[in-house]
C-alpha cells in the first residue's frame, strides 16, 4: 500500500467496515447482491481472474458496480482482521466515496 490512492481507499474501507456496511468474502458478497443491498463491489488487486470475472458477471445481472482495487488480500486483511478478494459495499455514500477514488 504505497500509493496516495491505496492510502484513501483504505482509509475509506476501514470507516466502510467500522460503519458495518461492507460484508467480506466472495459468497457473502455475492448472498448481499442477490438481496438488493450491495451497491458496488470491490476487488483485491490480487484477486484471481475466476473471481473478477464471476464478480463482474453478477454485478450485471444485479445492478451493482464493480471496482477494482488497488489494494492486496494481505492489505483488506490488516484492514478488517480477515483476507478478503471481495468485498460488497452496502452504503451508497461509501460506494459513491469508492467510485470517486477508484474510477
Amino acid at each position: 500500500m504505497n500509493s496516495e490512492k491505496n492510502r484513501k481507499t483504505a482509509d475509506l474501507l476501514t470507516i466502510c467496515f467500522k460503519a458495518g456496511k461492507a460484508v467480506k468474502g466472495f459468497d457473502p458478497a455475492i448472498e448481499a447482491l442477490k438481496k438488493g443491498m450491495v451497491y458496488c463491489i470491490i476487488t483485491a488487486s490480487d484477486a484471481s481472474a475466476k473471481t473478477v470475472k464471476e464478480v463482474e458477471f453478477s454485478c450485471d445481472k444485479y445492478e451493482a458496480v464493480h471496482l477494482p482495487s488497488g489494494l492486496s488480500k494481505d492489505d483488506i486483511g490488516r484492514l478488517s482482521g480477515k483476507s478478503a478478494a471481495v468485498i460488497a459495499v452496502c452504503d451508497k455514500g461509501f460506494a459513491d466515496g469508492f467510485a470517486k477514488l477508484l474510477r
